[in-house]
Order: C-alpha cells, then sequence, then structure tokens
C-alpha cells in the first residue's frame, strides 16, 4: 500500500500503529521517531524496528507520515520536518482534538502535500510502547477530517489504511469532530478526573476502606481517570471552547438533580434517571461496547 511510513511518536497509539502495519504488511518499510531514547530501545528489542532515530532521516522519502504524539508537540515536530517532506505526500495525525492543529499546518503553509486530520478512537489507560498491540483498532471507529488541499484520491488510500489495520472509518470536518468528541470522550474525562479527586482525597480518614470497597462505578470512573496527564493536558488546551460549553451544561444537570435530591422529589428523581437508560442499550448497538468486560483494552 505504501513503500514507506514514518511514524512519529511510539506510545501507546504509535506502536499499535507500527505492529499493525507490520502484521498486515502494508508498507515496505516503516521508520519511527520517537524523543524517548528509551522507547527506541524497547522497539529495536522487540525486534519491531532497525534503523536510527532520526526525526528528518525517519521522514525522509515516505510517503505517509503519522503523527502519533501529545498535540502540544505538533508545531515543534512540524517545523523540524517540513523541509524533509517529498511531494504529493499524506500527512496525518492521531488527535483528539482537531481545530487548532488545522490552524498550525495552515500558518505553515505547507506546499504539495495531503493533510488529512485522523483520530482513532481506541486506546486503554495504559501508555507506552510496551502497551500497543496490533487488534487496537479492531472494529473501532476512525475519524478522517481531510483539508480543502487534500487531494481525493489520498484520502481514500488513507481511508483503505486504517480499514486495513481494523477501523471502521468516518469524514466530518475538524468542527463537527472536536464538537462531537467534546461530549464523547472529553467530557467524561473532566468529570473522572474530578470525580476522583471528590471521592478519594488525603484527608479522608475512610481513604483506604474507599478504595477497598471501590463499587464498579467508581473503579471505571479511576481507569479514565488514570489516563495520560500530557495527552489530556493538551486536549483540554486545544478545545477548551467545546469543553467549557459542555462542562456548562453538565453543571446545569447537575444542579437540576441536587434540588430534586434536596426536595426528595421522587417523581423528578425517576424522571432524570429514565432519560438516561436506554443509552447504554444503543452504544451497544452501534458497535461502541458490548455486554462484555473490557470492550476494546485486551490484548487477545
Amino acid at each position: 500500500m505504501f513503500n514507506k511510513i514514518a511514524i512519529i511518536g511510539c506510545g501507546l497509539i504509535g506502536s499499535s500503529i507500527l505492529r499493525s502495519i507490520k502484521e498486515y504488511k502494508i508498507a515496505k518499510k516503516v521508520n519511527i521517531f520517537d524523543k524517548s531514547k528509551d522507547v527506541f530501545t524497547f522497539l529495536k528489542k522487540e525486534n519491531l524496528i532497525e534503523g536510527t532515530n532520526d526525526i528528518n532521516q525517519s521522514v525522509r522519502d515516505a510517503d505517509l507520515i503519522v503523527i502519533a504524539t501529545p498535540l502540544g508537540a505538533y508545531k515543534e515536530i512540524l517545523l523540524s520536518i517540513k523541509d524533509d517532506l517529498k511531494k504529493n505526500i499524506i500527512l496525518t495525525d492521531t488527535g483528539s482534538a482537531k481545530k487548532e492543529i488545522n490552524k498550525i499546518i495552515e500558518n505553515l503553509n505547507l506546499k504539495e502535500i495531503s493533510w488529512i486530520a485522523s483520530h482513532p478512537i481506541a486506546g486503554t489507560e495504559e501508555s507506552g510502547p510496551q502497551a500497543g498491540f496490533h487488534k487496537l483498532f479492531k472494529d473501532r471507529y476512525c475519524i478522517i477530517s481531510p483539508s480543502q488541499e487534500a487531494k481525493k484520491e489520498d484520502v481514500e488510500k488513507l481511508k483503505k489504511f486504517w480499514e486495513k489495520i481494523g477501523c471502521k472509518v468516518k469524514t466530518m470536518s475538524f468542527e463537527e469532530h472536536d464538537h462531537i468528541l467534546s461530549l464523547t470522550s472529553h467530557l467524561p474525562h473532566a468529570i473522572a478526573y474530578n470525580l476522583v479527586r471528590t471521592a478519594i482525597s488525603k484527608e479522608d480518614q475512610f481513604k483506604k476502606e474507599i478504595i477497598q470497597y471501590s463499587a464498579g462505578g467508581l473503579r471505571d470512573f479511576t481507569r479514565i481517570a488514570s489516563s495520560d496527564p500530557t495527552m489530556w493536558k493538551d486536549i483540554f488546551k486545544d478545545n477548551s471552547e467545546n469543553i467549557l460549553k459542555a462542562l456548562d451544561n453538565f453543571s446545569n444537570n447537575l444542579v437540576e438533580l441536587k434540588e430534586a435530591i434536596k426536595e426528595k422529589n421522587e417523581s423528578k428523581l425517576i424522571q432524570i434517571f429514565s432519560k438516561t437508560k436506554n443509552v447504554r442499550k444503543e452504544i451497544i448497538e452501534a458497535g461502541q461496547d458490548t455486554n462484555k468486560p473490557d470492550f476494546g483494552r485486551k490484548k487477545d
């Protein structure tokens, strides 16, 4: 499919893409760059890569470049590689926010490239190259957002790339992507971080008991809240407008719930709880979960 693919950043997502490319023989050659020497050493030890950990050498002559780093690193990366990009290259990424990154691409005025943003909606709470596995993307959605300059044949080629490693591909604009992800991913993370902070305080005399007797709800929130802090710091910064709107709506709904509890209003509580009951069923029907545990997180 490609002669050479370059992956910049080889944590969970980048190393899973690397494993998938090798498993499904998608490219003749794969080069990677990661600023961590430990990451490069690990991947070499696992016989997943060869060559040198040089960013310019990694992208030179590549047909496809995948940036799989935290959003805050994009600008430095693009400035480093812009003179090494060959004509008609496909440039994509894996980030969870798109509007601000697209502005950086536009300001750099990169010529004769197809910038097609990607977001494979897959992952676990684990991080690092050791957490990667080639089945991570199986039956998961990948959203692609082509720039106006992207060639149609390149969009189709990138779509086939994601499908080859297991994804179901949908196309939407940068603005649509950031709005939807603010509700489906970014808001739940904001709530999870604060819920865990609230439930488990250093000062709470029952901290040990709370952890020991955690019910499924709290356990699930701690999984979300254990995600990579650097990655999520960048997401909350880049998609702040949409996230703040989502948090305002959440706060309004929380006030309504507090009033119902305060007034011991049974009918209002039933009404609030009933509205959300069918959402779980709809998510399973949409193929975004199963009624079995650990959906999308098992390596086997």
